[in-house]
């Protein structure tokens, strides 16, 4: 490795020319405002900046390569792959061309500023002005930014004045803009003469910010052709990781590059753009590693990312795309809209890898999903993925691909439904369990189970009559069934999950503390008493105990003692019905609502 010195301009050409490029590895653009600012800032005051690293290319590039964001693809011979550096760069190749799309750069140049509006800065402060865009009018706005002599009046000279070409006219043409409504009208000597003595300070600050900029001396580390991909890969992890850490995606991502020459990124927004649906459950990235990791036998974690066979990641990819895209349909089917209703993410990898063995149709297809189902509501509603889940769901998934497939045990015992860890060593959460589960906001499995079963039932909204579905599921929102208001005056806790319906308004806003089915009168104008039954069954409300009612008039303890007693009927019968709910979806069977209220 050899430390050399680099002037910003040679940097800034070999950006321009294409001769440096990115492995398609790294990162995209990520610093916000504040640190671009800092950066330009700490080059206008010739302070150092941290070392880059590049790696010499050679006679062929090792790595899949871009160009930097905004860089103009002139399809040259490519130098080096910058692989330490890229946010500095790249913010200073935007900066200098004034190209984000919603704000600008400026230098503050105090001796300038004749504006008393602002805020109060240092001189040679590097600044951001916010830019948006006026429906139906054309311009960004404020408009002062486009005006240069709006801009010398507030003592911002902009940054993209400052890129190290051959840009005079350019510069000449801002100048004259700039000054221009300072020019004496009269021919007065001592007029004219302070008139051109302003403007030649202006053209001298603007040199002396481009000589600065132009000269500023950005180190690196040169690694030689010669090194292999694997060394280069080491030494940008290492030097990743002392600022922003880098993913498990990001390293598997170089090391699938480094093995295969293939964009695992690019397989990704394939995969996307191919089974978009599959997104709704779970980061595209996490999703691969995970489940690519237990088709090849190893752990669904970090461990079993980094031990897979990287190549054959790739060569599986699209048995991969395909398990991933039937677990989605399966979850969808099941009631299961997105990853903020799904109780549990340890159930996706082990689901989306067994259907490589799910049969592809007929009877013993219908057979293996039944298995999926009963495996899936058994994960939800026991406490099996609470903790190590990585090492559960391993063991889960041997056992059922065992069971699908009838492949005996190393020591020749065939494996059953029974011997499954899951369904052996665990038992489905009780009544008194499920009274107490968490609001399902709050990420808890039993708390998420709980609503998973009411959105299995279709939870049709009491306002629209809408079935819920993942098209729709973004517009509902969690809803107190006995409200919060009327809860709290009694010190009696609402946010339990058996007390939560998804419905489409923001009733908690205004619920205020009538009961509940009062309330419910008064805010929906139902059609008929058979409709009102309908739309709270279809969210396994029970009508019945959610009627009680009668608090006005009562003493404060009467109130609170019936009270208390009437919302405990209430989650007892309405756990009752979840339950039995689990029961049948464990069992294979198909739910109904009214065949639950009828039991």
């Amino acid at each position: 490795m050899e430390a050399r010195n680099r002037k910003l301009s040679d940097w800034y050409h070999k950006v321009q020319s294409g001769e440096i490029k990115l492995p398609r590895f790294q990162r995209h653009e990520a610093w916000d405002r504040q640190r671009i600012c800092s950066l330009t800032g700490t080059i206008l005051r010739n302070l150092p900046l941290g070392i880059t690293l590049v790696l010499d290319v050679g006679d062929e590039e090792k790595f899949i390569s871009r160009y930097l964001e905004t860089a103009p693809e002139t399809n040259v011979k490519v130098h080096e792959h910058l692989l330490d550096g890229q946010q500095r760069l790249t913010a200073m190749w935007r900066v200098l061309h004034n190209n984000y799309e919603r704000e600008s750069y400026y230098v503050y140049v105090t001796e300038f500023d004749e504006y008393d509006a602002d805020e109060e800065r240092e001189d040679m402060t590097v600044c951001c002005q916010n830019r948006w865009e006026v429906q139906g009018k054309d311009g960004r706005r404020p408009l002062w930014c486009d005006v240069p002599a709006q801009c010398l009046k507030r003592g911002l000279i902009p940054t993209h004045l400052l890129r190290p070409e051959d840009m005079q006219s350019e510069i000449n043409a801002w100048i004259e803009d700039a000054v221009g409504p300072k020019k004496p009208t009269s021919v007065v000597l001592e007029e004219l003469q302070a008139f051109f003595d302003f403007k030649q300070r202006v053209i001298a600050r603007i040199q002396e910010l481009r000589a600065v900029l132009a000269n500023y001396n950005l180190p690196f580390l040169s690694l030689p052709a010669k090194t292999e991909k694997s060394t280069a890969l080491d030494v940008f992890i290492n030097m990743n990781t002392n600022s922003k850490p880098l993913t498990q995606y990001d390293i598997i991502v170089a090391e699938v590059e480094n093995v295969m020459g293939k964009s695992l990124h690019d397989l990704e927004a394939q995969l996307n753009e191919r089974c978009p649906r599959v997104a709704r459950y779970a980061e595209l990235s996490d999703l691969v590693l995970t489940t690519s990791a237990l088709l090849q036998g190893y752990l669904p974690n970090q461990r079993g990312a980094w031990d897979m066979d990287k190549k054959k990641l790739v060569e599986n990819w699209p048995l991969l795309e395909r398990c991933v895209a039937e677990m989605a349909d399966f979850l969808n089917a099941q009631g299961i809209p997105d990853a903020e209703r799904l109780p549990t993410n340890a159930v996706l990898a082990p689901i989306a890898a067994l259907y490589a063995t799910v049969a592809k149709s007929g009877d013993k297809r219908g057979q293996d999903e039944l298995m999926l189902k009963k495996y899936m509501w058994y994960a939800f509603f026991t406490d099996r993925y609470e903790n190590a889940a990585a090492g559960h769901a391993y063991a889960d998934y041997i056992a059922l691909q065992r069971v699908m497939t009838g492949v005996p045990t190393d020591d020749g015992k065939i494996v059953t439904e029974a011997d499954v860890p899951i369904f052996r060593d665990r038992k489905l959460a009780d009544l008194d369990q499920l009274m107490q589960a968490d609001w399902p906001k709050r990420k808890t499995i039993l708390g998420r189970a709980i609503l998973a079963v009411l959105c299995r039932l279709g939870a049709i909204d009491f306002a629209t009559g809408q079935q819920l579905t993942a098209d729709n599921v973004a517009n509902r929102h969690y809803h107190h069934l006995y409200p919060d208001g009327l809860l709290k005056e009694a010190n009696i806790h609402s946010f339990l999950a058996l007390n939560c319906s998804l419905i489409s308004d923001r009733t908690n806003l205004t619920i205020g503390r009538k009961d509940p089915v009062v309330y419910l009168k008064d805010r929906y104008k139902w059609a008929t008493s058979a409709i009102v039954h309908e739309r709270l069954e279809s969210h396994l409300i029970p009508v019945k105990e959610l009627a009680n009612g009668g608090y006005e008039g009562r003493s404060e303890a009467d109130k609170n003692k019936k009270l208390s007693d009437d919302f405990q009927q209430f989650i007892r019968r309405r756990g009752e019905l979840v339950l039995a709910a689990v029961q049948k979806l464990v069992a294979g069977h198909q739910l109904s609502a009214k065949e639950l209220f009828e039991q």
